[in-house]
């Protein structure tokens, strides 16, 4: 399941490499691009049920994506394991209701937290103080790609655990099975994550 998730994440064209600017600042020899799974439902199922799969373990009583490339993934989530669903806005509205969450949820719900993927852990940690303030449970994260530079250790520290599906070393390892890439490309990437660790 998780080799065929990757080469489907491949096919259409999902890991990039060149030179990418992340949100963290880093520049990066290699990018995941996302947000166009929207325009792939059979792949946006697959990753839904194989998130699924992950939650099984876990108590909780509302998914929260966070905008905006998870919200299409907790969405398909949402109807695939019929759980309710919330989101935190980016930015308070200065019209309408003027909430930052959106969604009905009760004080002291238990959020699992669902999100594209992981870096340094920064942006899961702003979004859990919006939760936590608004009365809401955090304890649980899952996301589709960890990229293994730090993010897991650091939410550990804070006392969330991440749960992922992929991880981008796993990526790395069947594109090279696979001849994608080659042994020199495959370095370079490897010690960059080693390094940005």
């Amino acid at each position: 399941m998780k080799e065929q998730l990757i080469d489907l994440l491949v096919s259409i064209g999902a890991v990039k490499f060149g030179e990418f600017k992340l949100k963290s600042g880093i520049i990066s020899p290699i990018y995941l691009d996302l947000r166009i799974i929207i325009s792939y439902p059979e792949i946006l199922k697959r990753i839904a049920s194989e998130l699924r799969v992950l939650s099984q373990p876990l108590q909780f009583d509302r998914i929260a994506g966070i905008p905006y490339t998870a919200l299409p993934i907790a969405t398909a989530f949402s109807l695939a394991a019929d759980f309710p669903m919330i989101y935190s806005r980016k930015e308070r509205k200065s019209y309408g209701t003027g909430k930052m969450i959106e969604g009905v949820w009760n004080s002291g719900d238990q959020v699992l937290i669902i999100d594209d993927l992981i870096t340094n852990g920064d942006s899961k940690l702003e979004t859990f103080k919006i939760f936590i303030e608004a009365g809401l449970r955090v304890r649980d994260v899952i996301v589709l790609i960890d990229r293994e530079q730090g993010g897991k250790e650091k939410l550990q520290a804070e006392g969330y655990t991440l749960h992922s599906a992929i991880s981008i070393f796993e990526i790395l390892e069947r594109m090279r099975h696979l001849k994608q890439i080659g042994e020199m490309q495959y370095n370079t990437i490897y010690e960059f994550l080693q390094k940005e660790h």
